[in-house]
């Protein structure tokens, strides 16, 4: 099999789902994911620049979100994510309530702002309350779950929650149309998920096969793949940079949790009367944490 890009790197899935020319990949992607009827399927997807995420000049060159215009003039914003920063609720509300409030125009009533969601494909395990893949979130009455308004949605998907049910046998991508395209995304590290989407695409789903050749396409073009290595290199360092925060963040917590310790046996020494020298001497704290000791 030859080597393709692995659509799990942003870059890479920007160039297949958010690419002009290929915007019929992407309506079959959203209407799986949205779960339409087929009377409210999607057609056709407009290409929108997401404005809303350039706050600064630190943030990225070329933004790797794929947003979108549906006909209805919902907005959808589709965004992969390799490593866990471990602030996704909060980033993903952020970036809601901006691609939200980008729609307001002057002299615009609030009764035009439209549907807005966000899809959050994650390559690791986020929400532990769950074994599902695919997790909706919208606002509902919290006694009798009746929904307020449909103009907020959140999907999150988790690829290795979705992996453990291929490998059972829980899902089939050949009745699962989200789980086809999913699936997808693993097909670079996976011979066997390729062959079976490739059974698919030249059977019955000339969408797929679409996509599929057109990822074959960028997989060979040279300036598509020097582009792709450079942000798979930053990828690979900020993994680098998360481990290395994670395993600081541990040993502080670790150097706590020993100084924690320490004071509950100094003031378990106070309360039996031994003098601050001797206390000093077998704890090794100051004399003045131990008169903090003595004042509590």
């Amino acid at each position: 099999m030859r080597k393709r890009l692995d659509l799990r790197i942003d870059f890479a899935f920007k160039a297949l789902f958010g690419t002009h020319g290929n915007e019929s990949i992407l309506a079959a992607f959203l209407n799986a994911a949205l779960r339409l009827p087929d009377n409210q399927k999607i057609i056709e997807v407009t290409l929108l620049d997401p404005q809303f995420n350039k706050e600064n000049t630190e943030d990225k060159k070329s933004i790797l979100d794929v947003h979108a215009q549906l006909e209805d003039g919902s907005r959808v914003n589709v965004e992969i994510q390799v490593n866990n920063k471990h602030d996704m609720e909060k980033r993903t509300l952020y970036y809601w309530s901006r691609m939200y409030t980008s729609q307001m125009k002057e002299g615009m009533d609030y009764g035009e702002l439209c549907r807005t969601i966000t899809i959050n494909i994650v390559d690791f395990r986020y929400l532990s309350h769950t074994p599902r893949y695919h997790s909706i979130f919208q606002l509902y009455e919290t006694e009798e779950k009746f929904l307020l308004t449909n103009t907020l949605e959140i999907h999150f998907m988790e690829l290795p929650k979705l992996l453990i049910k291929w490998r059972r046998g829980e899902v089939n991508p050949r009745e699962n149309q989200l789980v086809r395209w999913l699936l997808l995304l693993e097909a670079s590290e996976d011979e066997k998920i390729t062959q079976v989407l490739e059974e698919i695409a030249m059977q019955e789903d000339q969408t797929l096969k679409k996509a599929i050749d057109e990822w074959e396409r960028v997989s060979q073009d040279p300036e598509v793949l020097l582009a792709y290595e450079a942000r798979r290199k930053a990828l690979l360092d900020e993994k680098s940079a998360l481990k290395r925060a994670e395993k600081q963040g541990e040993i502080i917590g670790e150097k706590r949790g020993e100084k924690r310790g320490i004071m509950k046996v100094a003031l378990s020494m106070i309360q039996k009367g031994i003098d601050n020298e001797t206390i000093a001497e077998l704890t090794e704290l100051t004399q003045g944490e131990i008169e903090q000791l003595r004042r509590q």
